[in-house]
């Protein structure tokens, strides 16, 4: 899906592609903390910067943070309270791992300090 996005903004390629694909949730996660490691591993960032709360938000913020690199989560904070929504799964998976949580209001700021998140990761 990301494909049509490039083209009908009329963006450049991504330098990575990962390639993964549809499938279940847990394929989905498997796949992009496997192939996203490996790239971590050869390109060795400074920082891993993930955006919103899909299966791969999470998974690259799980390869990051097992190999020791910095993340950081744009769009953190953002919560529902329905946990049946994978995506809130993957805001509370990433927000209680990543080192900074980046927020778009006050608001969001708050429900991270209410789940005991340090203001200084805020």
């Amino acid at each position: 899906m990301s494909d049509v996005f490039f083209k009908e903004l009329g963006l450049p390629e991504p330098h990575i592609h990962l390639n993964i694909g549809s499938g279940t949730h847990a394929e989905q996660t498997g796949r992009v903390m496997m192939v996203y490691e490996k790239i971590l591993i050869k390109e060795k960032p400074d920082l891993t910067v993930v955006v919103g709360d899909v299966n791969s938000t999470a998974a690259a913020t799980l390869a990051a943070v097992k190999l020791g690199i910095k993340t950081a989560h744009l769009e953190a904070g953002i919560r529902s309270y329905d946990r049946t929504m994978p995506e809130e799964i993957n805001r509370i998976v990433t927000d209680s791992i990543a080192d900074l949580l980046w927020t778009s209001s006050p608001d969001v700021d708050e429900n991270l300090l209410r789940e005991g998140i340090a203001p200084e990761k805020i």
